[in-house]
């Protein structure tokens, strides 16, 4: 931490690298916007991944069937509208004129399809939804047909999501591309293309602006531009993605104009980044993200039920949130449940668990009475993501002080990424333990939150028969009351089979240069942002 302050109070000519200054040389004027984005793009296919790097870089090469605006409302987005039958098992969904996709051709409604169904095999959401759905397909080539065994409401809701995953339109020669194979080639009808051949990997993603992309015209029925619904106005040619893992050399970077925007400055710079008075440290994300300790469910120790609750009682959001965002409480939130503040499903249920007196010599009784008797337990440490590697910091510690026996594996981000998916024992690279953010709005209700599935397909890989039948309850349930009730019990049910440990609400800064204006609210999205 010291050497970190040192570097960053240094004069910022000395530490911006040279490709810096050769990509300010290069891509003069206010037609490229710089950006540091939160880790390297180690995953490019936004069904494969749920990575948040992965999302935003979905965001700008692809499209969606509708947006969501600032209160979470689904607005149609590539349909001009849809048509619904009297008994709510018949959907119509019309494609508005004017999509093509990158490569020139025109959008169809085949496309669309086989996109919602590569999604919907991945997506926790998507997966409702297709169980929901009796046929899906194009009539013609405007027009997509949902036939339904039960009214779906929530349709629409679905397929414009903002969470990981999003439900990407992509050509369907893409989209036939088994799920669990990644897609490598990107083309969308989004407002940027990617830009391949300027792709280095662990260092630059380039995007260009789609120059045949058609805004969606602001009306009643799309709304204004607000998040990811309305019009995608785009007033740069280039967005170009520098990856600096270096929190000192980013700040440097932006102090001295080579940046344009960074995503997730560390908490400890934040004061002498605005003192700068060429900068803007905003919060942009009322949502904020909610850390979460996530287990391996497949092997020992953390298939056990009752080893996972035995954490429980050890588990400090407030070390863990002071780990990743400082000591000022603008930063972060503790008592956060299953549900985010934001949530209108937040409550008390079960949360003694966590906000009771933290008790290390009880939880290392808690754990031998479970039964644990010293099993490995591998921890992944993203060494190249500064939030996430915190979490780590903080877990294993905790781990250590309770007896367990550690293996903390550090690697890179896009390593870790990649190591995820498997399900191999130990012994065979797989793992047991890790921390993460998933964004409020990833967790605001039961349908969009793959961390409370119990069907054995999110990564972890838990099964709770009693989580699933909540959640299809709260599903049909008729009205926001009703809801929330249900919300109580799913909190309370998540607390007896703990998923994940909640580790608290970050509410994260970003910082872009104080002639870059338009910023839209929410997570980094690259249309409206322009340069005054």
């Amino acid at each position: 931490m010291r050497r970190r302050r040192l570097l960053a109070g240094s004069l910022a000519a000395g530490l911006a690298a040279p490709w810096l200054s050769r990509a300010r040389a290069a891509s003069p004027g206010g037609s490229v916007l710089r950006f540091v984005p939160q880790s390297d793009l180690a995953v490019l296919d936004p069904v494969w991944s749920t990575a948040y790097v992965t999302r935003n870089h979905a965001m700008m090469v692809f499209d969606t069937l509708y947006g969501q605006d600032s209160a979470f409302r689904a607005r149609p987005q590539m349909v001009a509208g849809h048509e619904v039958s009297p008994d709510g098992l018949a959907w119509r969904l019309t494609l508005r004129d004017g999509l093509r996709f990158h490569d020139g051709e025109p959008v169809l409604a085949r496309d669309c399809v086989a996109s919602i169904r590569r999604w919907g095999a991945r997506d926790g959401f998507g997966q409702t939804l297709m169980a929901a759905t009796e046929e899906l397909a194009a009539e013609g080539d405007r027009v997509i047909r949902f036939r339904l065994k039960r009214p779906f409401p929530l349709l629409p809701d679905a397929l414009g999501k903002a969470g990981s995953a999003i439900c990407a339109i992509m050509p369907e020669r893409l989209a036939r591309t088994d799920p669990f194979t990644q897609v490598t080639e990107m083309v969308g009808s989004g407002p940027f293309r990617f830009v391949a051949s300027e792709r280095v990997a662990g260092s630059r993603v380039v995007y260009a602006r789609h120059e045949q992309y058609v805004p969606r015209p602001e009306d009643e029925v799309g709304g204004p531009a607000d998040f990811t619904a309305g019009p995608k106005r785009v007033h740069f040619d280039r967005v170009e993605w520098h990856v600096l893992p270096d929190a000192a050399t980013a700040a440097n970077a932006m102090r001295a104009g080579e940046m344009d925007w960074w995503e997730n400055p560390t908490a400890d710079l934040l004061p002498m980044l605005r003192q700068d008075p060429k900068l803007n440290v905003a919060q942009r994300d009322v949502a904020g993200y909610v850390g979460c300790l996530r287990f391996n469910h497949l092997n020992p120790p953390f298939d056990n039920p009752a080893i996972r609750r035995a954490l429980l009682g050890a588990v400090s959001q407030a070390d863990y949130m002071t780990a990743v965002a400082g000591t000022d409480p603008a930063n972060w939130n503790e008592g956060v449940g299953y549900f985010p503040p934001v949530s209108p499903l937040a409550g008390d249920a079960g949360m003694a668990a966590l906000t009771g007196p933290r008790d290390i010599a009880g939880a290392r009784r808690a754990l031998a009475e479970a039964g644990y008797n010293g099993q490995k337990v591998v921890l992944l440490s993203p060494s190249d993501f500064p939030t996430l590697k915190a979490l780590a910091d903080v877990t294993a510690d905790l781990l250590r002080r309770l007896g367990m026996n550690l293996d903390e594996q550090a690697m890179d981000w896009g390593s870790m990424v990649q190591r995820l998916p498997k399900r191999d024992p130990v012994e065979a690279g797989g793992w047991s333990i890790f921390g993460t953010f998933w964004s409020g709005i990833d967790q605001i209700n039961p349908a969009v939150h793959s961390y409370l599935r119990g069907n054995g397909t999110a990564t972890g890989w838990p099964r709770s028969e009693a989580l699933e039948s909540l959640r299809d309850e709260w599903l049909a349930a008729p009205d926001a009351a009703a809801q929330k009730s249900i919300a109580v019990r799913i909190q309370e049910q998540a607390f007896r089979d703990v998923p994940y440990i909640p580790l608290g609400q970050m509410i994260a800064s970003t910082v872009f240069r104080r002639e870059i204006v338009d910023v839209p609210k929410g997570f980094v999205l690259f249309w409206s942002t322009r340069r005054a």
